[in-house]
């Protein structure tokens, strides 16, 4: 029986963080992004979320390049063609190179609807096997070293199973010492953002001592080759996150040794299929995965959740609670971390409501695609 979708809406929103997000690339503090809603002719809805940027720091992609696939290439596919189940969609986008956030984005509300037409939880239709994840929380760079000491000790007082600390050439070594003597205990990890080269290998082998759980991309964005030089070089568990975008790129990096570690970002390797063809390698590996953060509002928060409660994401992720970034979210209840977790929503689809009030407020934009003409 195929999947039923009468409308699909794009629905172009603009949330500011409570906090400025500082990496090395630079400082986020207003969120333009868009809420996908894909809706059946019973009335129902899933939803789904652009995870890109305003500018291409992160990937080439972009808010409005998102749209612009959307709208003028993405969804003619979709209304065009018949969906038996949501991993049809990447095999129909395939023909349309790159541009993953904006495969995800439509896949994500796919998902969502297709699990609530089913009357099953998200997790449950990705196979999710936990009714609790362990979260971690994301530090930017802060204006000062006592300033990131106490916003540490603050998330290690919430519970929180995991900090990750950005870094930068100038901005590591250091404070990443500093912080392990003020913390000996707690699971420390280092995001680069591809920050540095293999001339630093040398500099880069001091971060043995300090017992990280893993760096995080240290090298090129596209690179898998020279990340393999440099774990031979370095005990630290390499991660990588922007090298990794699709299943492919995680077989070569496997075979390459390039990192011992992976993130799984659902929007960066094209939506929740591919995520789990990633997953289940990784299973049969036994690499490590963890679910990466995208500054998300709690629908894409809900998202990562569902994906995150696989059985190989056995390292906490990126998953903070919504007041963590927002003075109010578009869903109800919000995301809320308790000593470290938070639980699995286990109602039809990604199991949380959605604040309309909140959503109706932060939307600049709609635009509107009626299905009813598929060949």
């Amino acid at each position: 029986m195929s999947i039923d979708i009468a409308h699909i809406q794009l629905r172009r929103m603009s949330m500011r963080l409570k906090h400025p997000f500082a990496t090395s690339f630079g400082t986020i503090q207003d969120k333009d992004f868009f809420i996908i809603e894909a809706i059946d002719s019973a009335g129902r809805t899933g939803y789904g979320e652009s995870v890109a940027f305003s500018s291409p720091w992160y990937t080439e992609e972009t808010v409005e390049t998102n749209l612009h696939m959307m709208q003028d290439f993405l969804i003619p596919l979709l209304k065009t063609n018949t969906l038996e189940h949501p991993d049809d969609i990447s095999r129909l986008f395939a023909p349309i190179r790159r541009n993953n956030m904006a495969k995800a984005a439509l896949e994500g509300a796919v998902w969502d609807l297709y699990a609530k037409q089913k009357g099953i939880s998200l997790a449950a239709a990705l196979g999710g096997t936990r009714s609790h994840v362990a979260v971690g929380v994301s530090i930017g760079i802060q204006p000062s070293t006592n300033a990131l000491l106490a916003k540490i000790d603050q998330y290690v007082q919430a519970g929180y199973k995991r900090i990750k600390l950005k870094i930068k050439p100038g901005q590591d070594i250091e404070i990443l010492t500093t912080v392990r003597n003020a913390f000996p205990n707690i699971m420390l990890m280092a995001d680069a953002n591809s920050a540095y080269t293999l001339e630093d290998t040398h500099h880069l082998q001091q971060l043995d001592e300090l017992d990280l759980l893993m760096i995080e991309q240290p090298l090129a964005h596209d690179d898998i080759i020279d990340h393999a030089t440099l774990q031979t070089a370095i005990t630290t568990p390499i991660c990588l996150d922007e090298s990794i975008q699709s299943l492919t790129d995680v077989e070569k990096a496997h075979q390459l040794g390039s990192c011992r570690i992976i993130n799984v970002k659902s929007g960066r390797v094209g939506g929740l299929s591919e995520s789990k063809r990633i997953h289940d390698y990784c299973q049969k590996h036994h690499i490590p995965v963890w679910c990466g953060g995208m500054l998300e509002s709690g629908i894409g928060r809900a998202h990562n959740i569902a994906l995150a409660s696989l059985p190989q994401f056995t390292l906490p992720g990126d998953i903070s609670g919504s007041a963590r970034y927002w003075e109010k979210d578009i869903i109800n209840p919000e995301i809320v971390v308790q000593d470290g977790y938070v639980t699995v929503p286990d109602g039809p689809g990604i199991g949380v409501s959605i604040d309309e009030t909140a959503l109706n407020t932060y939307t600049t934009e709609i635009k509107s695609f009626s299905m009813d003409h598929k060949a």
